[in-house]
């Protein structure tokens, strides 16, 4: 039994859980493990002098946790409960690769999450887009006026550039200004690829 395990990160509002959806829909053994369930309570979220809650760091979400879960699906993931219905002509060998998929805003920035992945995917989005579209959500607890400039975006900028300058970090950045088709196709195209090499 094999397992591939993908990073599908990125932007807020860049489209992760949509892609995750569409992607568990298609491919066989799949499952998802998305980092927004991992969030502290609000009470346990830092404040800044601002009056801002920093959801948009590391220090905002269980990690340690989250470590523990995709481990633990790696070392059961048959018995996870959620694996998809084969289709009827799967051959044999692709049974025995199951396929993880966790969607987040934060996923490579975390040392002890990096030694997983097998794929990583980072999906971008101009400002003007993603603050439309951040807009236009509803969250719990609300964004507050200015959030997004004053500590959404700027986190944002923070994290990818620590991720550009890691030279030994292998990503594939996906514009999520493009249709869902095409990143669908794209990322579905190159998981296929990388479960062709596993079974190898």
């Amino acid at each position: 039994m094999k397992v591939l395990v993908i990073g599908l990160g990125g932007v807020t509002n860049g489209g992760k859980t949509t892609l995750a959806e569409k992607l568990k829909n298609m491919l066989p053994n799949c499952d998802i493990i998305s980092q927004d369930d991992f969030f502290k309570p609000e009470s346990e979220v830092e404040t800044d002098e601002r009056g801002f809650k920093l959801y948009d760091v590391l220090d905002a979400l269980y990690m340690d946790e989250m470590v523990t879960s995709i481990r633990n699906w790696m070392k059961s993931p048959a018995s996870s409960g959620v694996v998809t219905e084969e289709p009827e002509n799967t051959c044999d060998n692709q049974k025995s690769v199951y396929i993880l998929i966790v969607e987040g805003f934060l996923l490579y920035n975390y040392e002890p999450l990096n030694e997983l992945w097998n794929r990583r995917y980072f999906l971008t989005l101009p400002y003007e887009e993603c603050k439309r579209r951040r807009s236009t959500r509803v969250y719990q607890p609300a964004d507050t006026p200015g959030y997004f400039d004053g500590h959404v975006w700027p986190m944002y900028l923070k994290y990818k550039n620590e991720l550009e300058q890691n030279a030994s970090m292998q990503v594939d950045y996906l514009d999520g200004t493009k249709s869902q088709e095409e990143l669908l196709s794209y990322v579905y195209s190159d998981i296929i690829q990388e479960l062709n090499k596993l079974r190898e």
